[in-house]
C-alpha cells in the first residue's frame, strides 16, 4: 500500500518532530518514520537522561556539603536505583508529551526502518520511503513531495576500543547503568566528557580524564578551559592533557581496565574498574538509501544548503546528520527551517554566531559567539571585561563563587562579539547574553540594563561595564 504525503521525516528526534510539528502547522500532511522512540537521542540517550542524572548528582553533592548552610544532616546515603528510575519517569513523562502532539498535529507515525528509493513506478524521482515496519507487518511505501532526513548520530568509536557495555561505555551504555563503578577513565574531555566526569565525581566515583587536545574543552574560550581544568582538578578529578590514547595497550581483566597514553614521549599507565568513550559523535548518514540519489556527502555528513536542500531540491537534511553544531536546539531551528522552506516561506537562515552552548557540568559553562582567540584571528581589535561571581551576593547567598562571566567586543564598532561564563546556573542565564548578540547589543547597553539585585545576572552587567572599566562592584 502506497499513501502520499506533502513531507516525509526520516527520524523522530528533537529536529524531525519539532519539523513535524511545524509542517503541520503550515497546513502540510505530514508523517515520521522512527525506528526505535520519538524524541531520539536527547530525549532517551543524550539531554534529558543525562541532565536529570546531573541533577541528582548535584542534589547528593549538595546534601552531604549542607553543614556549610547550617543544616545539620547526617547518614546521607545514594540510591543508585532510585535515581535512575526518577531519571526515567521524567524521559517517560516527555515522550508522553511528543506523542500527544503528534497527534495534536494529526502527524503519521510510522514505526520501522525507512530507506529512500530510486526513480521507480511510484516517483520519477527519488525519494518514495519504504518503511521496514518493527512489528514485521509488510513494508510501508510513502511517496512524498519532499522528505526531511534527520537521522540525527551515534557514539564515535576509536578503534580498538569499542564499547562492550561491561568494560568499555558509551554514554548510551552509561545512562543504563545499575550501580555506579568504584573508578572510570573517560577518554575525551569535550562537552559531553566532561559533564559525565563532574557528574560521577560527585556520585563519589574517581575518575581520570584523558585528553588528546592541549586543554579540555577545546573549542571554547581558553579562559574557560583554564578555569573549568582548574576548578575540576581543585574538586579532586584527574586531568591528563596533551595525551594520545595507546589503543592496543587496552587490557581488560575481572577486576577493570588499564590503558596507556602517550604524552610528551612519555608513556604514563591508567587503570580503572570502567572506561567511558567520549570522542564525539558520527552521523547516522549509513542505510538509509542515499546511493539512491545524487546526494552528497563529505567528511561523513550530508552538504546542504542554508536552507537545508541537499543536492536533491525536494530532499532537505537537518540536525547532526549534516554536521556543524550538534546540538538539540540547533536541530529543532533546522526542522523548523527547512519545513517553512518546503511551505514557501522565506525564513531567515541560521546564524551560528546566534547559537548558546551549554555545559551542564559543575561548575556550569555556556557561551555564545566568538571566542577571544577567534576574534582576534579573524581581525577584531578586541576589548574585554571579566567579572567574577565571587564579588555577587547572590553567589555568596548559593555558596558558589567559582567562576566569571567574560564579554568580548569590538573595540572599534562596541558591537558584542561573544560572551563566554562559567559558574552557578550560567546555562540559563546565556539567553540574556544570546537575544544581545541577535540585537548587536554593545556592552554600554548590556551595562545600563538594570538588572536585580541581589541575583546572578548582576555578573553579565558587570562584566560588560567591566569591559569599559566601569565595573562597580569589583
Amino acid at each position: 500500500m502506497a499513501t502520499e504525503y506533502d513531507v516525509v521525516i526520516l527520524g523522530g528526534g528533537t529536529g524531525g518532530y519539532v519539523a513535524a510539528i511545524r509542517a503541520a502547522q503550515l497546513g502540510l500532511k505530514t508523517a515520521v518514520v522512527e525506528k526505535e522512540k520519538l524524541g531520539g537521542t536527547c530525549l532517551h540517550k543524550g539531554c534529558i537522561p543525562s541532565k536529570a542524572l546531573l541533577r541528582s548528582a548535584e542534589v547528593y553533592k549538595t546534601s552531604r556539603e549542607a553543614a556549610q548552610f547550617g543544616i545539620e544532616t547526617s547518614d546521607v546515603s545514594l540510591n543508585f536505583e532510585k535515581v535512575q528510575h526518577r531519571k526515567q519517569e521524567i524521559v517517560d513523562k516527555l515522550a508522553s508529551g511528543v506523542q500527544h502532539l503528534m497527534k495534536k498535529g494529526k502527524i503519521d507515525i510510522y514505526e520501522g526502518y525507512g530507506r529512500i528509493l530510486g526513480p521507480s513506478i511510484f516517483s520519477p524521482m527519488p525519494g518514495t520511503i519504504s518503511v521496514e515496519r518493527n512489528n514485521g507487518e509488510d513494508n510501508d511505501m510513502l511517496i512524498p513531495k519532499h522528505v526531511i532526513i534527520a537521522t540525527g548520530s551515534r557514539p564515535r568509536m576509536l578503534p580498538g576500543l569499542e564499547a562492550d557495555g561491561k568494560y568499555i561505555l558509551t554514554s548510551d551504555e552509561a545512562l543504563q547503568l545499575k550501580e555506579l563503578p568504584e573508578s572510570i577513565i573517560i577518554v575525551g574531555g569535550g562537552v559531553i566528557g566532561i559533564e559525565w566526569a563532574s557528574m560521577l565525581h560527585d556520585f563519589g566515583v574517581k575518575v581520570t580524564v584523558i585528553e588528546y587536545a592541549d586543554r579540555i574543552l577545546p573549542t571554547e574560550d581558553k579562559d574557560i578551559s583554564k578555569e573549568m581544568q582548574t576548578l575540576l582538578t581543585k574538586k579532586g578529578i584527574e586531568i591528563a592533557t596533551g595525551s594520545k590514547v595507546l589503543t592496543d595497550s587496552f587490557t581488560a581483566k575481572t577486576d577493570g581496565v588499564s590503558i596507556q597514553a602517550e604524552k610528551d614521549g612519555e608513556t604514563v599507565t591508567y587503570s580503572a574498574e570502567k572506561m567511558l568513550i567520549s570522542v564525539g559523535r558520527q552521523a547516522n548518514v549509513e542505510g538509509i538509501g542515499l546511493e539512491n540519489t545524487d546526494i552528497v556527502t563529505g567528511n561523513g555528513v550530508i552538504s546542504v544548503n542554508d536552507t537545508y536542500q541537499t543536492k536533491e531540491s525536494h530532499i532537505y537534511a537537518i540536525g547532526d546528520v549534516i554536521g556543524g553544531l550538534q546540538l538539540a536546539h540547533v536541530a529543532s531551528r533546522e526542522g523548523i527551517i527547512a519545513a517553512e522552506h518546503i511551505a514557501g516561506l522565506e525564513p531567515l537562515p541560521l546564524n551560528p554566531a546566534f547559537v548558546p552552548k551549554c555545559i551542564y557540568s559543575n561548575p556550569e559553562a555556556a557561551s555564545v559567539g566568538l571566542t577571544e582567540e577567534e576574534a582576534n584571528q579573524n581581525g577584531y581589535q578586541t576589548k574585554i571585561g571579566k567579572f567574577p561571581f565571587m564579588a555577587i551576593g547572590k553567589a555568596l547567598v548559593h555558596g558558589e563563587t567559582d567562576g566569571f562571566v567574560k564579554i568580548v567586543a569590538d573595540a572599534d564598532t562596541d558591537d558584542i562579539l561573544g560572551v563566554h561564563m562559567i559558574g552557578p546556573h550560567v546555562t540559563d542565564m546565556i539567553s540574556e547574553a544570546g537575544l544581545a548578540k541577535v540585537l548587536d547589543a554593545s556592552p554600554w547597553e548590556i551595562g545600563h540594563t538594570i538588572h536585580p539585585h541581589p541575583s546572578l545576572s548582576e555578573a553579565i552587567g558587570e562584566a560588560a561595564l567591566a569591559a569599559d572599566g566601569k565595573a562597580i562592584h569589583f
